[in-house]
């Protein structure tokens, strides 16, 4: 049985192939978060999943997979950053726990959820911004301010066999 770890490191990898498929691209950047809010703005309207579409089947497993990207790009970006983990917790996965070296700890699949709860009011590039902003000294990418205006919840896709 693969540990906590070893599946955030999995899962990690297989999002940003996922997302790659939607045309976002994830590249370990804080910036990168913003595909992720893109990609809730896509796929989930009023904290619910859009029938036929990415979220509506697998929710759990994509929760994880988004979180486990989070917080592997927070473990590649600030030094000193480290991952807690219990793989004896039941709640494991949703647990996974980021500590900041400044002793900050977060918790990436909480977050996600929030977002996916509440929409961009919860936005997960703020989020990882405001984390990181004294450590990493980037300027906040105003291209987050244009989502709710130009990036649209998908219609779910038709079967190839209806016509109507």
């Amino acid at each position: 049985m693969a540990t906590l770890i070893e599946d955030i490191k999995v899962q990690s990898n297989w999002i940003i192939k996922a997302f790659k498929a939607d045309g976002l691209t994830l590249d370990h950047s804080i910036n990168s978060f913003i595909e992720l809010d893109k990609f809730f703005q896509l796929h989930a309207e009023n904290g619910q999943a859009i029938k036929g579409r990415r979220l509506s089947k697998n929710l759990g497993s994509i929760i994880f997979s988004i979180a486990s990207y989070i917080g592997e790009t927070l473990t590649k970006t600030v030094p000193g950053s480290v991952w807690e983990t219990d793989d004896s917790d039941p709640q494991g996965e949703m647990n996974i726990a980021v500590k900041l070296p400044d002793g900050t700890t977060c918790w990436p699949a909480h977050r996600v959820i929030k977002r996916f709860q509440n929409g961009l009011e919860d936005g997960i590039y703020p989020y990882g911004f405001e984390l990181t902003k004294s450590i990493i000294n980037d300027d906040f990418d105003d291209s987050f301010w244009k989502i709710e205006k130009e990036v649209k919840p998908l219609e779910p896709k038709k079967p190839f066999w209806k016509f109507w």
